[in-house]
């Protein structure tokens, strides 16, 4: 067996290579968007409305032209904030009978969780967007004396306006599926470049502490 020296880095075996623009960047070099969905309780529907979700749910995939991917994310729930917050919230309390009620209620909720794992379930869908690129093989004669007098520059610019035109496309694709969430009565938010960052922390950290942050914020 390899000994520390000769491990391998464990991002060498993550498909991502970066996260900007709001967006996962893999190696590949496709582009993936993540879109937070609110969730809703189909058991307590009416067969009625069961029967319009699902023939919604069905004329929203029919009206996708690429493929998305479902996944829900389960963990169990850290409440170290709230409890923060309840501290706060005694230390601030000047009543002396709301201020031990707060305390018996914190130390309550503490217990109760430490004993009952809470699970906390999050609802996610992955838009992607790969660029169809014909392979070039090697650089012709042209190419190469065009790159030593300032060729590079304009290859750079090239590259740069690709990706723009790429971002825009992409765009259309994640506002055509939030619209269509929408229309089933989900809401769909894409993450951030920071709420990524946490999403993926959270995934490949299953055994740490959970960091939040990553919610359907009201408006």
């Amino acid at each position: 067996m390899p000994n520390n020296k000769e491990a391998l880095p464990t991002q060498q075996f993550i498909d991502i290579e970066s996260i900007e623009n709001d967006a996962v960047k893999l190696k590949s070099g496709g582009l993936r968007k993540i879109l937070l969905v609110s969730g809703t309780n189909f058991a307590l529907k009416s067969e009625e409305e069961q029967g319009l979700i699902t023939y919604a749910f069905q004329g929203f995939l029919n009206s996708l032209d690429f493929s998305i991917q479902i996944f829900i994310h389960s963990r169990k729930l850290n409440i170290d904030d709230y409890l923060t917050g309840l501290g706060e919230r005694e230390t601030q309390e000047a009543n002396e009978l709301l201020k031990n009620q707060i305390a018996e209620y914190r130390e309550f909720i503490k217990a109760f969780v430490s004993q009952n794992a809470i699970m906390q379930k999050r609802f996610f869908v992955s838009v992607p967007y790969d660029s169809i690129q014909i392979p070039k093989i090697g650089l012709d004669l042209a190419e190469k004396v065009s790159s030593l007098f300032g060729g590079g520059k304009k290859n750079s610019e090239q590259k740069k306006q690709n990706l723009e035109e790429q971002l825009e496309q992409f765009d259309q694709r994640v506002d055509q599926v939030v619209g269509g969430l929408n229309q089933i009565g989900l809401r769909a938010v894409p993450l951030n470049n920071d709420e990524l960052l946490e999403l993926f922390y959270n995934l490949y950290n299953p055994a740490s502490k959970e960091k939040q942050g990553v919610e359907i914020k009201k408006e």
